[in-house]
């Protein structure tokens, strides 16, 4: 299945890059006649519902005539990474350097794993995050103090997400 997978994203990367999109994820989950082929996309200036159908028509045509996923029953989802958008890697934290965001790491940090703000800084290996304050689980002793900012590692960094500022 893992080889199919990458042969699936590969499909997608080469359509999504020809359109001037950017692939976030690619998921295949379930079995059977209930698996559901997820693919996230991104741009710059917001995905909309045309970039969404255009790529899910094109990669589809490509997915069924290459018979890309044995068995050839699948849902194809196509859709936007949404406000929250996940920051999966290097790429991300470069891209959104000055965006506000949540995180959590691995090891603890200054005795806490979750932290929220603003992205000043990414080098590529660490980030520079000026916090506002602790996010969950926030006890006296574990709170950021305003305007503090931390270093973190990337490797160090489990989950993190852009924090919507409307």
């Amino acid at each position: 299945m893992a080889a199919s997978l990458e042969h699936v994203q590969a499909i997608t990367r080469r359509v999504a890059d020809s359109m001037g999109l950017e692939v976030v994820e690619v998921d295949l989950r379930g079995g059977g006649k209930a698996r559901t082929l997820r693919i996230t996309i991104d741009k710059p200036e917001g995905v909309t519902h045309e970039d969404c159908a255009n790529l899910s028509r094109e990669v589809g045509t490509i997915f069924d005539v290459e018979e890309a996923i044995p068995g050839g029953s699948y849902t194809l989802e196509v859709t936007s990474p949404g406000l929250d958008r996940p920051l999966r890697g290097a790429r991300d934290f470069e891209r959104f350097t000055g965006s506000k965001l949540k995180l959590v790491t691995k090891e603890p940090v200054n005795n806490n794993r979750y932290f929220e703000g603003r992205l000043q800084q990414f080098d590529g290996q660490r980030l520079v995050l000026e916090t506002g304050g602790a996010g969950k689980g926030k006890k006296k002793n574990q709170q950021a103090e305003a305007g503090k900012q931390i270093v973190l590692e990337l490797a160090n960094v489990e989950r993190a997400n852009l924090v919507p500022e409307i």
